[in-house]
Protein backbone atom coordinates (compact mmCIF):
# COMPACT_ATOMS: atom_id res chain seq x y z
CA UNK A 1 0.00 0.00 0.00
CA UNK A 2 2.05 3.63 -1.43
CA UNK A 3 0.98 6.40 1.53
CA UNK A 4 0.77 9.52 0.02
CA UNK A 5 0.85 13.00 2.08
CA UNK A 6 -0.65 16.24 0.59
CA UNK A 7 0.20 19.47 2.24
CA UNK A 8 -1.64 22.73 0.14
CA UNK A 9 -2.60 26.22 0.32
CA UNK A 10 -6.35 25.15 -1.26
CA UNK A 11 -8.05 25.76 1.78
CA UNK A 12 -11.55 23.25 2.20
CA UNK A 13 -14.32 25.95 1.16
CA UNK A 14 -13.66 24.62 -2.94
CA UNK A 15 -13.30 21.68 -4.58
CA UNK A 16 -9.52 22.06 -5.54
CA UNK A 17 -8.45 18.98 -2.66
CA UNK A 18 -11.56 16.52 -3.85
CA UNK A 19 -10.24 17.56 -7.40
CA UNK A 20 -6.14 16.06 -6.37
CA UNK A 21 -7.36 13.39 -4.12
CA UNK A 22 -10.03 12.06 -6.80
CA UNK A 23 -7.45 12.15 -9.61
CA UNK A 24 -4.88 10.69 -7.31
CA UNK A 25 -7.20 7.60 -6.84
CA UNK A 26 -7.85 6.91 -10.43
CA UNK A 27 -4.42 6.94 -10.61
CA UNK A 28 -3.04 4.86 -7.70
CA UNK A 29 -6.51 3.27 -6.06
CA UNK A 30 -4.96 1.53 -3.40
CA UNK A 31 -3.09 4.45 -2.55
CA UNK A 32 -3.47 5.47 1.16
CA UNK A 33 -3.74 9.29 1.12
CA UNK A 34 -3.36 11.19 3.98
CA UNK A 35 -3.59 15.21 4.75
CA UNK A 36 -1.05 17.18 6.62
CA UNK A 37 -2.85 20.50 6.50
CA UNK A 38 -5.09 22.17 3.52
CA UNK A 39 -4.77 25.18 5.58
CA UNK A 40 -1.35 26.51 4.43
CA UNK A 41 -1.08 30.32 4.04
CA UNK A 42 -1.48 31.02 0.07
CA UNK A 43 1.94 30.63 -1.39
CA UNK A 44 3.74 30.18 2.58
CA UNK A 45 6.21 27.73 1.77
CA UNK A 46 7.71 27.70 4.76
CA UNK A 47 5.18 27.45 6.75
CA UNK A 48 4.73 24.09 4.44
CA UNK A 49 7.85 23.34 5.30
CA UNK A 50 7.58 23.82 9.07
CA UNK A 51 3.72 21.58 9.06
CA UNK A 52 5.65 18.77 7.07
CA UNK A 53 9.42 18.78 8.45
CA UNK A 54 7.48 18.35 12.57
CA UNK A 55 5.78 15.03 11.61
CA UNK A 56 7.06 13.19 8.00
CA UNK A 57 9.33 11.01 10.12
CA UNK A 58 6.49 9.74 11.72
CA UNK A 59 5.46 7.82 8.12
CA UNK A 60 6.89 4.97 6.75
CA UNK A 61 9.91 5.06 4.48
CA UNK A 62 9.05 5.08 1.32
CA UNK A 63 5.90 7.64 1.61
CA UNK A 64 5.42 10.07 -0.50
CA UNK A 65 4.76 13.76 0.37
CA UNK A 66 3.03 15.90 -2.36
CA UNK A 67 3.15 19.85 -1.40
CA UNK A 68 0.70 22.05 -3.21
CA UNK A 69 1.74 25.40 -2.38
CA UNK A 70 2.76 27.89 -4.89
CA UNK A 71 2.74 25.28 -7.57
CA UNK A 72 2.98 27.44 -11.18
CA UNK A 73 6.05 26.69 -12.95
CA UNK A 74 8.10 29.69 -14.21
CA UNK A 75 10.30 29.48 -17.43
CA UNK A 76 12.11 31.72 -19.85
CA UNK A 77 13.63 33.96 -16.49
CA UNK A 78 16.20 34.29 -13.95
CA UNK A 79 13.76 32.56 -11.83
CA UNK A 80 12.75 29.82 -13.50
CA UNK A 81 10.86 27.42 -11.21
CA UNK A 82 10.01 23.63 -12.24
CA UNK A 83 8.77 20.95 -10.24
CA UNK A 84 11.37 19.11 -7.98
CA UNK A 85 11.68 15.70 -6.26
CA UNK A 86 13.51 15.50 -3.31
CA UNK A 87 14.49 11.87 -1.56
CA UNK A 88 15.51 12.37 1.92
CA UNK A 89 15.87 9.88 5.18
CA UNK A 90 14.37 7.78 2.72
CA UNK A 91 11.29 9.68 1.59
CA UNK A 92 10.30 11.47 -1.58
CA UNK A 93 8.83 14.96 -1.49
CA UNK A 94 7.17 16.50 -4.74
CA UNK A 95 6.79 20.26 -4.94
CA UNK A 96 7.48 23.19 -6.76
CA UNK A 97 11.56 24.38 -6.80
CA UNK A 98 10.08 27.55 -4.95
CA UNK A 99 12.30 27.69 -1.87
CA UNK A 100 10.30 24.88 0.06
CA UNK A 101 12.99 22.26 -0.91
CA UNK A 102 15.77 24.70 1.25
CA UNK A 103 13.59 25.94 3.59
CA UNK A 104 12.44 22.08 4.49
CA UNK A 105 15.92 20.88 4.40
CA UNK A 106 17.37 23.20 6.47
CA UNK A 107 21.12 22.59 7.25
CA UNK A 108 20.51 18.93 6.17
CA UNK A 109 21.66 17.42 2.93
CA UNK A 110 19.48 15.17 0.18
CA UNK A 111 20.18 11.79 -0.53
CA UNK A 112 19.26 13.02 -4.43
CA UNK A 113 17.09 15.71 -5.82
CA UNK A 114 15.97 16.08 -9.20
CA UNK A 115 14.03 18.65 -11.25
CA UNK A 116 11.18 17.49 -13.91
CA UNK A 117 11.89 20.37 -16.92
CA UNK A 118 9.41 18.09 -19.07
CA UNK A 119 6.79 19.99 -17.42
CA UNK A 120 7.43 22.66 -20.82
CA UNK A 121 6.65 20.29 -23.04
CA UNK A 122 3.26 19.81 -21.44
CA UNK A 123 0.99 22.91 -21.50
CA UNK A 124 -2.08 21.14 -19.75
CA UNK A 125 0.32 20.67 -16.48
CA UNK A 126 1.12 24.88 -16.12
CA UNK A 127 -1.97 25.13 -14.07
CA UNK A 128 -3.80 23.22 -11.08
CA UNK A 129 0.21 21.48 -11.66
CA UNK A 130 -0.67 19.59 -8.06
CA UNK A 131 -3.39 17.79 -9.96
CA UNK A 132 -2.09 17.97 -13.52
CA UNK A 133 1.56 17.13 -12.74
CA UNK A 134 2.63 16.12 -8.92
CA UNK A 135 0.00 13.22 -9.18
CA UNK A 136 1.53 11.68 -12.49
CA UNK A 137 4.71 11.90 -10.49
CA UNK A 138 4.03 9.93 -7.53
CA UNK A 139 2.55 7.28 -9.97
CA UNK A 140 5.80 6.73 -11.64
CA UNK A 141 7.56 6.82 -7.95
CA UNK A 142 5.40 4.41 -6.57
CA UNK A 143 5.69 1.96 -9.50
CA UNK A 144 9.53 1.63 -9.31
CA UNK A 145 10.51 4.43 -11.81
CA UNK A 146 14.33 5.26 -11.49
CA UNK A 147 14.01 9.13 -10.72
CA UNK A 148 16.68 10.01 -13.79
CA UNK A 149 14.47 8.21 -15.89
CA UNK A 150 12.20 11.10 -16.10
CA UNK A 151 13.64 13.73 -14.37
CA UNK A 152 17.25 15.55 -14.14
CA UNK A 153 19.67 15.34 -11.29
CA UNK A 154 20.62 18.43 -9.29
CA UNK A 155 22.95 19.87 -6.51
CA UNK A 156 20.96 22.91 -6.64
CA UNK A 157 17.62 23.58 -4.77
CA UNK A 158 16.16 27.18 -4.39
CA UNK A 159 15.60 28.42 -0.89
CA UNK A 160 13.00 30.79 0.77
CA UNK A 161 14.03 33.25 3.59
CA UNK A 162 13.84 31.36 6.68
CA UNK A 163 14.60 33.79 9.57
CA UNK A 164 16.73 31.87 12.41
CA UNK A 165 17.19 32.86 15.89
CA UNK A 166 20.19 35.83 16.52
CA UNK A 167 22.46 33.97 19.40
CA UNK A 168 24.46 36.43 21.43
CA UNK A 169 26.41 36.37 24.08
CA UNK A 170 23.62 35.94 27.14
CA UNK A 171 20.92 36.48 24.36
CA UNK A 172 18.43 34.06 22.05
CA UNK A 173 16.84 36.66 19.61
CA UNK A 174 13.72 34.53 18.42
CA UNK A 175 10.37 35.38 16.71
CA UNK A 176 7.06 33.49 16.25
CA UNK A 177 6.89 31.21 13.27
CA UNK A 178 3.69 29.25 13.71
CA UNK A 179 -0.07 29.44 15.86
CA UNK A 180 -1.58 25.98 16.18
CA UNK A 181 -5.27 25.48 16.69
CA UNK A 182 -5.08 25.95 20.41
CA UNK A 183 -3.32 29.62 20.18
CA UNK A 184 -0.15 28.26 21.29
CA UNK A 185 3.21 30.28 20.29
CA UNK A 186 5.60 28.20 18.80
CA UNK A 187 8.92 30.05 18.21
CA UNK A 188 11.96 29.59 15.69
CA UNK A 189 14.56 28.74 18.99
CA UNK A 190 14.95 24.87 19.36
CA UNK A 191 16.15 22.79 22.50
CA UNK A 192 19.56 23.21 21.30
CA UNK A 193 20.01 26.69 21.03
CA UNK A 194 18.64 26.74 24.32
CA UNK A 195 21.04 24.67 25.45
CA UNK A 196 23.84 26.00 24.30
CA UNK A 197 24.37 27.97 27.39
CA UNK A 198 23.99 24.93 29.39
CA UNK A 199 21.58 23.11 31.58
CA UNK A 200 21.45 24.90 34.79
CA UNK A 201 21.93 28.78 33.78
CA UNK A 202 19.03 31.24 35.36
CA UNK A 203 17.08 32.60 31.93
CA UNK A 204 13.39 35.20 31.55
CA UNK A 205 12.02 34.36 28.44
CA UNK A 206 10.65 37.84 27.44
CA UNK A 207 7.49 38.84 24.99
CA UNK A 208 4.91 41.30 24.41
CA UNK A 209 5.36 42.45 27.89
CA UNK A 210 7.52 42.46 30.27
CA UNK A 211 4.79 41.20 33.06
CA UNK A 212 4.18 38.05 31.08
CA UNK A 213 8.05 36.60 31.67
CA UNK A 214 8.33 32.58 32.05
CA UNK A 215 11.50 31.73 34.00
CA UNK A 216 11.15 27.81 33.76
CA UNK A 217 10.74 25.09 30.87
CA UNK A 218 7.58 23.23 32.16
CA UNK A 219 8.07 19.10 30.60
CA UNK A 220 4.01 19.16 30.12
CA UNK A 221 1.18 21.89 29.54
CA UNK A 222 -0.53 20.68 33.31
CA UNK A 223 2.52 21.32 34.97
CA UNK A 224 1.01 24.62 35.32
CA UNK A 225 -2.31 25.73 36.91
CA UNK A 226 -5.70 25.98 34.39
CA UNK A 227 -5.08 29.03 32.96
CA UNK A 228 -1.63 29.59 33.48
CA UNK A 229 1.32 30.46 31.00
CA UNK A 230 3.65 28.22 30.04
CA UNK A 231 6.99 27.77 28.03
CA UNK A 232 7.78 23.67 26.70
CA UNK A 233 9.97 22.27 24.48
CA UNK A 234 7.47 20.49 21.90
CA UNK A 235 7.42 17.13 19.87
CA UNK A 236 9.91 19.09 17.68
CA UNK A 237 12.00 20.46 19.93
CA UNK A 238 10.59 24.13 19.29
CA UNK A 239 10.36 26.76 22.35
CA UNK A 240 6.66 26.91 22.30
CA UNK A 241 4.17 29.43 24.72
CA UNK A 242 0.83 28.81 25.65
CA UNK A 243 -1.63 28.90 28.49
CA UNK A 244 -2.60 25.82 29.98
CA UNK A 245 -6.39 25.09 28.61
CA UNK A 246 -6.58 28.65 27.55
CA UNK A 247 -8.07 27.33 24.24
CA UNK A 248 -11.20 25.87 26.34
CA UNK A 249 -14.55 28.22 25.73
CA UNK A 250 -13.24 30.23 23.08
CA UNK A 251 -10.64 32.12 24.54
CA UNK A 252 -8.06 31.95 21.73
CA UNK A 253 -5.07 30.32 23.71
CA UNK A 254 -1.71 32.18 24.03
CA UNK A 255 -2.11 34.36 20.82
CA UNK A 256 -5.15 36.33 21.59
CA UNK A 257 -4.68 36.38 25.05
CA UNK A 258 -1.22 37.78 25.24
CA UNK A 259 -2.10 39.46 21.44
CA UNK A 260 1.26 37.88 19.98
CA UNK A 261 1.07 37.11 15.95
CA UNK A 262 3.01 35.27 13.52
CA UNK A 263 6.67 37.39 13.05
CA UNK A 264 6.68 38.86 16.76
CA UNK A 265 10.00 39.02 19.28
CA UNK A 266 10.34 36.25 21.53
CA UNK A 267 13.49 36.91 23.61
CA UNK A 268 15.47 34.70 26.45
CA UNK A 269 17.92 36.34 28.53
CA UNK A 270 20.40 33.77 30.05
CA UNK A 271 21.70 34.85 33.83
CA UNK A 272 25.09 33.61 35.24
CA UNK A 273 25.15 33.63 38.93
CA UNK A 274 25.86 37.33 40.47
CA UNK A 275 25.44 38.70 36.96
CA UNK A 276 21.91 40.68 37.73
CA UNK A 277 21.21 41.99 41.41
CA UNK A 278 17.06 41.40 41.37
CA UNK A 279 14.80 40.64 38.83
CA UNK A 280 13.56 44.05 38.13
CA UNK A 281 16.89 44.60 36.70
CA UNK A 282 16.35 41.74 34.06
CA UNK A 283 14.01 44.02 32.27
Amino acid sequence: MQIITLTTDNGYQDHYVAAIKGRLLQSLPGAHVVDVSHGIAPFNVTEAAFQLRCCFEDFPSGTIHIVGVDTEPLFDSDQERYPGILKFKGHYFISNDNGFFGSFLEEDFPEAFFLYTEIRQQPQAWRFTTKNCYIDLALRLANGEALDSFATATRTYKRAFDQKPAIDQLLIRGIVVHIDSFGNLITNITKEDFERFGTDVPFIIKYQRKEYFIDTISSTYNAVSQGERVALFNNSNKLEIAINRGANNGFGGASKLFGMRIGDPVHVEFTPQGSKTNLNSLF
